[in-house]
């Protein structure tokens, strides 16, 4: 695979986990569709790492191995055909040009530090290939570790673009430390969440759409376990506002999410479990959401049609 001339590659440097996808471009029904090859996930939890305002050296030698990792796989591809992205806990960290510097040379590759409204707009361009074709409104939703990212667009066009610095890692380390669940954390919580979310709303409403989805690791692994559980009301499928009450419940039953015996929930994920369920809960509260569908991951999918639109 290395080196392969008809292959690219998309590393996304998040929050809670750097990931890589490597994908080739085919033709399917006379249109190029991106097919996924390979997909790599470091759980680096970069953003734990952010003790006022700097990542500590844990947190920095956890993101350099994992890129040193992914540097290998990559050997032999062209520049143009690799693109690395950091977003928000890269984005704000106060040392973060000691962590490029270093980071750059492990990977191999450029690393561009992208602004909130440019990740919402490859997020909103990853989802429109993969759910192509719709001239209906859609509200695309993505809750990633440190930013929560929400588009409002047409077919490829994204026309409302909101980045808002709250995450599911920042939420969970600041109101479930440990992954301690009260009935007041989770209302705290939910109430901070609303507040961010109310400030940008009332543009969303004005436009109104018809189809809601839900584009980050956060929206697929509560999909997962909400149909896994039987938790969404019978007939329904997605995110649904009952389901996601119903799993809130389950959490504060056991008072601690490694107490949690759900299926389909992955013990590497049961940290961004609380903090994600607050902000999705707010989300759906404040656009009066009520159902949402999981889609392919936005961001990598978008830089790699970003990457191949350029060939």
């Amino acid at each position: 695979m290395k080196g392969d001339a008809s292959l690219f590659a998309a590393i996304d440097l998040g929050s809670n986990a750097f990931r890589m996808m490597i994908g080739q471009s085919v033709k399917r029904n006379q249109q190029l569709v991106i097919q996924e090859v390979k997909t790599l996930r470091e759980p680096v939890r970069l953003a734990e790492g952010a003790q006022g305002g700097a990542l500590d050296e844990l947190a920095l030698d956890r993101g350099w191995q994992a890129l040193a990792r992914f540097g290998k796989k990559l050997r032999g591809f062209e520049a143009g055909r690799v693109r690395a992205v950091a977003t928000s806990a890269v984005r704000e960290a106060d040392n973060a040009q000691l962590f490029l510097a270093s980071a750059e040379r492990h990977l191999g590759f450029r690393i561009d530090v992208i602004s909130g409204h440019e990740e919402a707009r490859l997020v909103y361009a990853g989802v429109a290939h993969t759910v192509p074709g719709t001239e209906q409104m859609r509200l695309v939703v993505d809750i990633g570790g440190g930013s929560t990212e929400l588009i409002l667009g047409r077919g490829v066009q994204p026309l409302v673009t909101e980045s808002i610095a709250i995450g599911s890692g920042t939420f969970g380390a600041r109101y479930f430390p440990g992954g301690s669940v009260t009935a007041r954390t989770l209302l705290e919580a939910e109430r901070a969440a609303t507040l961010e979310f109310e400030k940008v709303a009332r543009r969303y409403r004005a436009l109104g759409w018809q189809q809601t989805i839900g584009s980050s690791g956060t929206a697929r692994l509560l999909a997962k376990v909400l149909k896994a559980n039987g938790l969404n009301d019978f007939g329904q499928s997605g995110i649904t506002y009952s389901g996601l009450l119903r799993l809130s419940l389950r959490l504060l039953e056991v008072g601690h999410v490694k107490k949690l015996r759900l299926a389909g929930l992955q013990a590497h994920r049961l940290s961004i479990l609380p903090g994600g369920l607050v902000l999705m809960l707010a989300a759906f509260k404040v656009f009066g959401i009520a159902q949402m569908t999981p889609s392919e991951p936005g961001l990598r999918l978008g830089v790699l049609h970003g990457l191949m639109s350029k060939h």
